[in-house]
């Protein structure tokens, strides 16, 4: 099969007026779009951005603006077609993307649906994690309503954790370094650190499973790793390990096309690094774990080139803990090697992610930057491109859909604690609070995705409060929105705003586990009406003993008539949770990677909510056109009072 396309294409962006393409290629290409019953759209200008980051690869933005509108919930096969500089003949996906069409088709295709009224959405997918890829089982689900332009969702909604930038497995750092040499991405001079470029830090022994060894010390000759990652051993809920942290662009980079694609792994050596003991056991133990990963690349890699994708980054796209409190960003951005590591995931963020969000939001500096590293990648234009990342605030983003989609970034914008720097920090300051509800203003309905939950397990948040106040918070990975007195007051009187939405539908992530909420506040007539949903992980679970511990335990303590509800800050709202249909034992919790599906009426109330496993579906809010006139699926009893 040709490898000329590396990976992609990703179907990004996708209204009736522009279509915005992701994908990457061995070598600089031109490109065109055919759509049925039109001439062939070509890709020029500022419509066709070409990336070299590589000897042998191109990163591919292709952003198509469309003159006579494309009609809406209506099934639209296309034809991207490439060919080489200077040469006439037009490769057409027949050629090369056959493998991205669903049975008895020639072509992938697309739907611009006319309303946002169902999408799909999850977060955190760790590829040697045990857990089968939701994203599998997300193309089995729309195979089979591909060909039902109104059954199909708008969008796919990937909300953090899309790669695990701190967690690799030692295979994957194998073929990520495999591809690396095969596709010849650039190489990098590392400052600070104890090896001084890319190539000497690939041939260090400590390159396997040894990495942190290579973290440098603050000035006060506390090891930073300890800081940097001291999120990596959290007794309590999850364990992660720097001790294969990707480090450099190029690393970065190769992830991505290998969580995304599998024609980079066809392009690699049966090759293995030499490990003795225990770490050859481990090493083996995972690559067993991502021969079932790579298998199931071709269906994610349809499903991206047939669905439109939304992203946003969390924390494991960078590192664990990233921005948590505001002395672990003291820590993290005083040297310049743990400021490079984090600047690389950020750039590795805009190249292949943040870039098909929203195009015009780095049409500035940050696309300026990045193409003069491009073109020159020495450490001075890598370094200007960095601190260009950090400084930028535009990473949220919105679609003007009915109803509006607003999609948060809660990790850079963060309200820092002034009174003590170890205390977490909010997820978003005043200023991007202000900003959210001016969004919001006259809106009858809202989708926010907020990667981290609004409302989350509350037993949960107080064992992440209490370590707190014990001054660790890092352990437990102390972060929710109630966790900040300024953060929590102003998104809960953003909700309580007499001009702000009556109908709020939150979407989140990250904490492994899915559930949903329906709130209302108390004393105001039912309105708003708020919906907490949150579906995770993609491909992640939580420990299942543990949680089913803590389900329990969140169960009695915060029973409705419990006084311990009164200490919480959301004392004043009515929360009643969603047991997923046919859950035993009571459980709100759903312990099963998958991906969420979500559907909506016209007044931006959800109707369904869903999580597709390969296990099948499991429903937290039974289809309504399923159920008698005039009922809804039933909620828990016993609702939660705080």
């Amino acid at each position: 099969m040709d490898s000329t396309i590396l990976a992609g294409p990703l179907l990004r962006r996708a209204n009736s007026e522009r279509l915005v393409f992701w994908l990457a290629s061995r070598e600089a290409l031109n490109f065109r779009l055919c759509l049925p019953g039109r001439d062939p759209l070509p890709f020029s200008g500022d419509g066709h951005r070409q990336l070299r980051v590589g000897e042998s690869c191109f990163i591919q933005l292709l952003d198509l603006r469309l003159d006579d509108p494309l009609p809406t919930d209506t099934h639209l096969p296309y034809d991207l077609q490439w060919c080489r500089v200077n040469e006439p003949h037009w490769q057409g996906m027949a050629d090369w993307g056959g493998e991205l069409c669903y049975q008895g088709e020639s072509l992938p295709a697309l739907v611009i649906r006319e309303r946002l009224d169902s999408l799909l959405h999850g977060s955190c997918r760790k590829p040697h994690h045990a857990a089968p890829d939701g994203l599998v089982a997300a193309d089995d689900w729309l195979a089979e309503r591909h060909r039902q332009p109104r059954q199909r969702p708008a969008l796919m909604m990937m909300s953090g954790d899309q790669i695990y930038a701190d967690d690799v497995a030692g295979p994957m750092l194998t073929a990520i370094h495999q591809l690396i040499e095969v596709l010849g991405l650039y190489d990098e001079q590392l400052e600070g650190a104890l090896v001084a470029d890319s190539a000497e830090l690939f041939a260090s022994p400590l390159n396997y499973y040894r990495r942190n060894e290579l973290l440098p010390d603050t000035r006060a000759n506390v090891p930073l790793q300890k800081r940097f990652f001291e999120g990596a051993r959290k007794p309590i809920f999850t364990t992660s390990s720097a001790a294969n942290h990707l480090i450099t662009l190029a690393e970065v980079l190769a992830m991505y096309l290998l969580v995304w694609s599998p024609v980079p792994w066809r392009l690699l050596p049966d090759d293995r690094p030499r490990l003795d003991g225990k770490l050859a056991e481990r090493y083996q133990h995972e690559r067993d774990r991502l021969a079932a990963f790579v298998d199931g690349l071709p269906a994610v890699r349809r499903l991206l080139a047939n669905l439109p994708s939304l992203m946003i980054f969390d924390d494991h796209d960078v590192t664990d803990d990233w921005n948590l409190t505001a002395a672990w960003e003291e820590s993290a951005y005083g040297h310049p090697f743990s400021r490079r590591i984090i600047g690389n995931a950020l750039a590795g963020y805009l190249i292949c992610q943040g870039w098909g969000n929203d195009p015009d939001a780095f049409a500035g500096e940050p696309l300026e930057r990045l193409q003069a590293w491009s073109q020159d990648p020495t450490g001075a234009y890598q370094d200007r491109l960095i601190d260009s990342l950090l400084a930028f605030d535009g990473w949220q983003y919105q679609l003007d859909t009915k109803p509006r989609l607003l999609v948060l970034d809660t990790r850079t914008r963060r309200w820092r604690s002034e009174s003590n720097f170890s205390r977490p920090s909010g997820l978003m300051d005043w200023e991007a609070l202000t900003e959210l509800q001016g969004e919001m203003l006259h809106q009858e309905s809202v989708v926010v995705v907020s990667p981290t939950p609004v409302f989350g397990v509350k037993l949960i948040e107080v064992i992440q409060k209490i370590f707190t106040w014990l001054g660790k918070p890092l352990l437990v990975d102390a972060e929710n929105w109630m966790a900040h007195k300024g953060t929590a007051n102003v998104i809960l009187n953003i909700f309580r705003h007499a001009r702000t939405p009556a109908n709020y539908v939150i979407l989140s992530g990250d904490v492994h586990y899915s559930f949903m909420y329906d709130i209302r506040l108390r004393h105001r007539g039912g309105e708003p009406h708020i919906w907490q949903i949150t579906s995770s992980g993609i491909k992640n679970e939580f420990p299942r003993r543990l949680l089913d511990v803590l389900d329990r335990l969140n169960r009695w303590l915060y029973a409705p008539r419990s006084p311990l509800n009164w200490f919480t800050r959301r004392r004043r709202l009515r929360i009643t949770p969603h047991s997923p249909v046919a859950a035993s034992k009571g459980e709100r919790l759903l312990n099963r990677a998958g991906i969420g599906h979500v559907r909506f009426n016209e007044q931006g109330e959800p109707v369904c909510v869903q999580q597709i496993t390969h296990e099948g579906v499991v429903d937290f809010l039974e289809p309504v056109d399923s159920l008698k006139p005039g009922l809804s699926a039933r909620p828990d009893r016993e609702a939660d009072q705080s």
